[in-house]
């Protein structure tokens, strides 16, 4: 048992160095990477990469090919529309059930720091933004994802997550586009805040078909 249990773990850890990889773009979209070279890459026994790889096939993030190694997914058109249409759906049903459930604590919060950044990217405050500005416009969707209270749900936001993560390495944050984001996520906040369910899923859909057009493929 104890054996097992070391092996799961390290499996567990291989895993969660794998998905930082990804998230930082160590790993980029699209990229063919051999195992050795994944397992040199992580620092982790093979067996424990290959469950890892495993993983991450099962969560489209990664394709393995026989002899050939593993390619990040890549960030083709339909791939990111799919993506961000997927987030849309569970973003408004997460505001959909925080409104009728009035789980709004924390939204005083999220205003603030939207119109900081707001103000930060009106003023110019430099290259060191846009990555500052994912944080917080990861802060809105994460906030969405909780009020879906559903462990399933919450895997599946997860792992695209991890998706647009990839994405978002290819297609960075362009401080032209960090003030209006942070408008339109300021919208669905307002529109929380006023528990105002219709003008909330209108503000998500609004923000999602921005972020498809600044990505060039509404």
């Amino acid at each position: 048992m104890t054996q097992s249990r070391d092996v799961q773990l390290l499996a567990d850890k291989a895993q969660e160095e794998l998905w930082s990889a990804l998230r930082t773009g160590k790993l980029r979209g699209g990229q063919f990477i051999s195992i050795s070279q994944l397992v040199a890459l992580l620092d982790f026994p093979i067996a424990a990469v290959r469950e890892a790889v495993k993983q991450a096939s099962s969560q489209g993030l990664v394709a393995t090919f026989p002899k050939r190694g593993v390619q990040v997914m890549e960030a083709l058109p339909d791939t990111i529309r799919e993506c961000l249409d997927f987030r849309m759906v569970l973003d408004q049903e997460g505001a959909r059930r925080r409104i009728s459930r009035n789980a709004l604590s924390g939204l005083n919060a999220l205003r603030q720091q939207h119109d900081a950044m707001r103000k930060a990217a009106q003023a110019d405050a430099g290259p060191e933004l846009p990555p500052k500005a994912i944080a917080v416009d990861l802060s809105l969707h994460n906030y969405l994802a909780g009020g879906l209270e559903n462990s399933q749900l919450v895997a599946a936001y997860d792992a695209n997550r991890m998706r647009i993560a990839i994405i978002q390495n290819v297609r960075p944050f362009l401080q032209d586009r960090i003030v209006s984001a942070m408008d339109e996520h300021l919208a669905i906040i307002d529109a929380m805040h006023n528990r105002d369910i219709e003008r909330a899923l209108q503000a998500i859909d609004h923000h999602c078909a921005q972020t498809l057009r600044w990505w060039g493929v509404a």
